[in-house]
């Protein structure tokens, strides 16, 4: 038996049983877990406060080493180092780092290149304060069928499913879903439904152009869910140009599509208009929707099941987040795993936006920051205290000149107001432009923080 197919048939006997757990384990109130808010429900998660983000920082030509590099950060309060840098992992060359994400025991975080379809996997459990690239997977065009521009990669038991922006052909939005072993073996390529090919699925609305952006899993409803953006043609050119471009702008997706989680055959193609990004899953067993925002028209969508039974889901536009016309560009959200907020970033007004979603049929916003001249990925921790930034969205679509902010913030919040705690400027650093975090932690490897990193005992002990 091929490798391809007994993985597969391996994975497909044992996901039930997984899946079964989950509904039962994670979803589960749990006091002090810190933990990023968008991340799978198959991971480890965090015990206790996070000890560091990483993160996934852009090269700039003529700044420091001008490469591509892992940058850990220290945030628990009681390290000597607390708001600093700790250490950094260069990985050679510029290649449009874009997202990373960690395999399902946390062992090792994989992270993409958007331009050079590169993926690099890091060892963050040996020492978590000093990741180590083990292993750089340089073919992933050519194995994968022609699939460009790996961007989000997705924890399932055993399995990296990767989801991509673009296609070596003509460069444009086209793209698939890719599945690898967490050793780093390919397993299969899963194209997404076009008009010409709706490989089984329900067209249930205008479009079925057969983009990808961001995905996340629903194992108790067996739903994968993935976005749309737009291909290399367009996240390469600069954003002032694109935008002057109207075929360029015709170039952007219009769906969500439902697969199913254990065969991997996308199930319908759902009309989300005007680019739809990331998307945030309710985290209570008895909330199955989720939601996703569009950055061409600035909308909040939710997406649930139907009500007829049948298994079917539906997408509907249920507020604004700014006005489109004067092109506010949400990017990244989280939400809090109360399922009670949203956090809803936008670029080019460098704003967050926070947004009861108690009703989730009717978001309303209860607080607005201004974060910098511009904003771009936000991360949550599972306590609902602290809410990081990065500021970064792609190289040729960030900010120019003295609007061009590259930090990492972190923000305290009470359930009223934020309070900056740390910044760290990665110009001023020579890190290059700050895009995507991940936490780590010593616990998640049953390791204690080293004493001689810690403040001393008394310092601790009257901080608190």
């Amino acid at each position: 038996m091929n490798l391809k197919l007994h993985v597969k048939k391996s994975f497909n006997m044992l996901l039930p049983m997984a899946a079964s757990m989950l509904i039962a384990a994670p979803f589960m109130p749990t006091p002090a877990i810190a933990d990023e808010t968008c991340m799978s429900p198959y991971m480890a998660k965090i015990s206790g406060q996070e000890d560091f983000v990483y993160v996934w920082t852009l090269g700039v030509e003529g700044l420091g080493d001008g490469q591509d590099k892992l940058v850990t950060i220290s945030v628990n309060p009681d390290a000597k180092d607390y708001g600093k840098v700790r250490h950094v992992t260069s990985v050679g060359g510029r290649n449009e780092a874009h997202h990373s994400g960690f395999t399902d025991d946390r062992k090792y975080l994989w992270a993409g290149g958007l331009d050079s379809s590169k993926i690099w996997i890091f060892d963050v459990h040996t020492d978590p304060a000093k990741p180590t690239v083990t292993k750089v997977i340089d073919d992933f065009v050519s194995v994968t069928g022609g699939v460009v521009g790996p961007h989000t990669p997705y924890a399932l038991p055993g399995r990296m499913l990767w989801t991509a922006l673009s296609n070596n052909q003509d460069h444009g939005g086209r793209t698939a879903l890719v599945e690898y072993t967490n050793a780093g073996e390919y397993v299969d390529t899963y194209w997404i439904p076009t008009d010409d090919n709706l490989q089984g699925a329900e067209k249930t609305g205008q479009y079925a152009d057969g983009y990808g952006y961001d995905i996340q899993v629903l194992p108790r409803r067996n739903i994968i869910m993935t976005s749309s953006f737009t291909g290399w043609s367009n996240y390469m050119m600069d954003f002032g140009q694109m935008l002057k471009d109207p075929e360029a702008m015709k170039r952007f997706g219009n769906t969500m599509v439902i697969w199913d989680l254990h065969t991997r055959q996308a199930k319908q193609v759902l009309d989300v208009p005007g680019a739809p990004l990331e998307i945030r899953c309710a985290w209570n067993p008895e909330h199955n929707y989720c939601f996703a925002t569009t950055a061409l028209t600035s909308e909040i969508w939710l997406i649930e099941e139907d009500g007829e039974g049948k298994g079917g889901w539906k997408a509907s536009s249920v507020g604004t987040v700014g006005n489109p016309e004067d092109m506010p560009l949400p990017v990244d959200f989280s939400i809090s795993s109360d399922d009670r907020m949203i956090w809803v970033n936008t670029l080019t007004d460098g704003k967050t936006r926070g947004f009861d979603i108690t009703d989730p049929h009717n978001p309303k916003l209860v607080h607005e920051e201004q974060i910098g001249r511009q904003v771009n990925m936000v991360s949550s921790s599972w306590d609902n205290k602290r809410l990081y930034y990065t500021t970064s969205l792609l190289a040729n679509w960030d900010k120019k000149g003295e609007d061009n902010d590259q930090f990492l913030k972190l923000y305290h919040w009470d359930g009223e107001n934020m309070e900056e705690q740390f910044m760290i400027d990665f110009t001023k650093e020579k890190l290059g432009r700050a895009h995507q975090m991940r936490f780590g932690a010593y616990s998640l490897y049953g390791q204690k923080y080293p004493e001689a990193d810690l403040k001393p005992a008394t310092e601790r002990i009257a901080a608190k």
